[in-house]
């Protein structure tokens, strides 16, 4: 397998593109040197790059692609759309559709209103500019547990990467543990009165405690802070009403985007009416600038939504993902056992949303393992920064992929014995994205 025309992009795109790419997670320091530097087109669950080696793709557009890349509905839809026109300088009809064919999705029941966007990043960020509205407080705390929330200051500035953050911002966003009440209750007490709300995932790669949730929402009650629920990666996969449902509990505040759109560029923030209403005109309160973007109800892309939507709505979808899922587990688990490593190397969260961990001899986690293992698939013919599967995915993709497991777990096996990649690893390992240096 050759990467000769992604090498010579690659130094194009860093001489024009801070990082060389628009995407941190997709950067160059995320995969190892031996792999493909940009991909030209994508069908079902399998990406071209520019070299012409084909690849099964797990990840999907960092989890945005459910159905697959060029899923023909979704865009039959957006090509039906394009041609009348995408923005205009008043609302378009199908603004009205798409919100009620969500709020009625999502099983809102409570005059819950939606505001459209392009990224999950803009509507937690509205969310959270809401809850200070609504509450009059500064403060918010987020799970740091859970890895993002926003490419916004708030949220930024609680990183390893906070550079460019005022510390006056940065001290506005407090931290609280995961499936740990006490760490919820100590953030409202050592800032009584301040916190706006909680942002947090329902779930992630760790299920929540028996109870946790139900009393993270009564803390909030009880403190006057609004619940967030951050739902851009869970809506759409866990559930079709997202892992809200699942877990039954109800955000004063819910964010969706990524899968909603199949790749096209939506997002929503969906939330109480008397909250969502300080961006409107029915009120006599001060009134909140929310989400007010030039593109965030082009037509093409909500005519893309109304399809997913369809489409969960005619298919198996969710069924579907955890059972591919599940498939693919299994036979990664086997193929971790049958090789010795089942205590160095292992799946973990739910089956429609895999992510895999890499361990070292010594039992830590280890970039330079993860980097291996990366390469090993990546000689094989899949592209996994995650095991995500998609709608896509057929028996045949899964099984060709637990093959390549199993032969990469095998050069895993021996770096283990060695108590190092040196020798194995072809370049230097990959990195955190949130680090505060090259």
């Amino acid at each position: 397998m050759r990467f000769d025309e992604s090498r010579r992009l690659r130094e194009r795109a860093h001489a024009m593109i801070p990082g060389g790419a628009h995407t941190y997670a997709k950067g160059d320091d995320q995969y190892p040197e031996d792999a493909p530097g940009f991909i030209v087109r994508g069908a079902g669950a399998h990406v071209w790059d520019v070299d012409g080696n084909s690849f099964v793709e797990y990840g999907m557009g960092l989890r945005a692609v459910t159905l697959g890349h060029g899923y023909a509905p979704v865009v039959d839809a957006v090509m039906r759309a394009l041609p009348h026109g995408s923005n205009f300088t008043r609302p378009a009809a199908i603004e009205v559709e798409a919100a009620e064919r969500l709020l009625g999705l999502v099983g809102r029941h409570d005059g819950a209103m939606v505001k459209f966007a392009k990224h999950g990043s803009d509507a937690t960020t509205a969310a959270v500019k809401l809850a200070r509205a609504h509450t009059g407080r500064d403060m918010v705390a987020i799970c740091t547990d859970h890895p993002f929330f926003s490419t916004d200051d708030w949220f930024i500035g609680a990183t390893p990467m906070p550079g460019g953050v005022p510390g006056t911002v940065r001290a506005l966003t407090a931290g609280f543990r995961y499936n740990d009440v006490s760490s919820v209750s100590e953030v409202f007490a050592a800032h009584p009165g301040r916190i706006a709300a909680i942002v947090m995932e329902a779930e992630t790669t760790t299920a929540p405690a028996p109870g946790f949730l139900a009393a993270v929402r009564r803390l909030c009650d009880e403190h006057g802070a609004l619940l967030v629920i951050d739902e851009t990666l869970t809506g759409f996969r866990w559930h079709d009403r997202g892992a809200q449902a699942v877990h039954d509990v109800t955000g004063d505040l819910a964010v969706y985007g990524k899968a909603m759109g199949n790749g096209f560029a939506i997002s929503a923030l969906v939330g109480r009416p008397d909250v969502m209403e300080l961006g409107g005109l029915r009120h006599d309160r001060e009134r909140v600038f929310l989400l007010s973007t030039t593109h965030g109800a082009e037509t093409h892309a909500l005519a893309a939504a109304i399809a997913v939507m369809d489409v969960y709505a005619a298919e198996p979808v969710i069924e579907t993902l955890y059972r591919q899922g599940a498939r693919l587990a299994a036979g990664v688990t086997e193929a971790a056992a049958r090789h010795g490593v089942s205590d160095h190397f292992g799946v973990l969260g739910r089956d429609c949303n895999l992510i895999y961990y890499t361990k070292d001899a010594s039992g830590e986690r280890s970039q330079p393992f993860r980097t291996l293992f990366l390469q090993e698939l990546i000689t094989g013919g899949i592209i996994a920064p995650s095991f995500s599967i998609s709608f896509a995915h057929t028996d045949a993709d899964v099984d060709r992929t637990i093959e390549v497991v199993d032969a990469a777990l095998g050069v895993y096996a021996k770096a283990l014995d060695a108590g190092s990649v040196d020798g194995l690893l072809r370049g230097r390992p990959v990195a955190p994205v949130f680090r505060p240096y090259n």
